[in-house]
């Protein structure tokens, strides 16, 4: 009893598993399987550390500046943060501030119902249908805010720019966040909107496409307008949450689009081979736009087979929830990683 009486209790969200032990084959929290851009790594070779003893710039300016110029918008429709997390953390405790319920599928980022639970938000999870898509019709009721991340997590299925153009249009008097953090390995990006729309807010990270998920970098891009009512709240939170070398080293990626696109296309290759030995083993899975596919066999239990391809060192995500503990999420690696993976499939199965 007493001041526990007072403790605002949630559930946390739990992250895919980060083994220790080295020399396993990691595919449960797609991570790239490739280093970042040489740019990165040369920026990070000639980091000052005398640099550290200096609170950082609190406006990132160099690093918005180089998102602004690659993506074509203005510095102030460019918001950056510690990885799209705090960034979209940001934008629930910013946007979702009324009585209505905000939407999200019901099958998607697991983090979403933790914030929305976390800042006492009122939300509702239409449901995806049979083939996990989205239904449009639930996002044209009257509602406190949406969420739709495009590829979603965990079935990698991308909604086209049309159908997502038509639910931000639907939905004037509300903030619509399109959660971006696999677009780039596939469909067109909702970016190209958010001059047309007010309302829009798109969210992407570095920590896939780029290689960079342990520096901690994401981005939001809007109106001015929205990206100046987030800075409010974030001012307001704390001043200084990009770290130096963070600004420095993302900066520095932005500028190598070589290299980036040449990632992003060994990824793809790699899923859509990989797509096709899954097939002929006996597997089915929505057919991915994300650097994961979202597999189930015709036979063998989701999770004897995350089991079974543990004991051997390669680990791959399976949610024990509903409609999907039948799924296993599987990372796209490297060919000869995934070349390990299929191998002992084909063993196994």
């Amino acid at each position: 009893m007493g001041w526990e009486e007072k403790v605002r209790r949630v559930v946390p969200y739990i992250p895919g598993e980060q083994p220790k032990q080295k020399g396993i084959i990691k595919l449960n929290t797609n991570e790239c399987p490739y280093p970042p851009s040489p740019l990165v790594k040369r920026k990070a070779a000639e980091f000052q550390t005398d640099e550290l003893r200096l609170y950082p710039d609190p406006d990132a300016s160099l690093l918005v500046k180089s998102l602004a110029d690659y993506y074509g918008v203005k510095e102030d429709q460019i918001f950056v943060g510690v990885g799209s997390d705090d960034v979209l953390a940001m934008c629930f405790l910013t946007f979702f501030n009324s009585d209505r319920s905000v939407l999200f599928p019901d099958i998607t980022y697991s983090f979403y119902d933790v914030w929305a639970e976390l800042f006492q938000i009122p939300y509702r999870c239409p449901a995806l249908d049979e083939d996990f898509r989205l239904k449009k019709e639930d996002y044209l009721s009257e509602n406190g805010g949406i969420v739709i991340p495009n590829p979603n997590a965990p079935t990698g299925l991308y909604e086209e720019l049309d159908t997502i153009e038509e639910i931000v249009a639907s939905n004037p008097d509300s903030v619509v966040i399109i959660d971006e953090a696999y677009v780039d390995f596939g469909g067109r990006s909702a970016l190209e909107l958010v001059d047309k729309y007010e309302n829009l807010l798109v969210v992407q990270t570095f920590s896939k496409s780029r290689a960079m998920a342990g520096i901690r970098i994401g981005f939001a891009a809007g109106s001015s307008k929205l990206i100046r009512y987030l800075k409010d709240v974030k001012f307001s939170f704390n001043s200084y949450t990009m770290n130096a070398p963070s600004i420095a080293w993302g900066a520095a990626s932005i500028l190598d689009d070589g290299y980036f696109k040449e990632t992003v296309g060994k990824i793809i290759n790699t899923r859509e081979r990989v797509k096709k030995e899954l097939s002929d083993l006996g597997f089915v899975f929505p057919d991915s736009s994300s650097n994961f596919i979202f597999a189930s066999h015709k036979s063998i239990p989701a999770s004897e087979l995350f089991e079974a391809l543990k004991q051997e060192g390669i680990y791959v995500r399976h949610f024990n929830k509903p409609r999907i503990d039948n799924y296993l999420r599987i990372t796209i690696g490297t060919d000869e990683q995934m070349d390990e993976l299929l191998t002992f499939l084909k063993r196994y199965i």
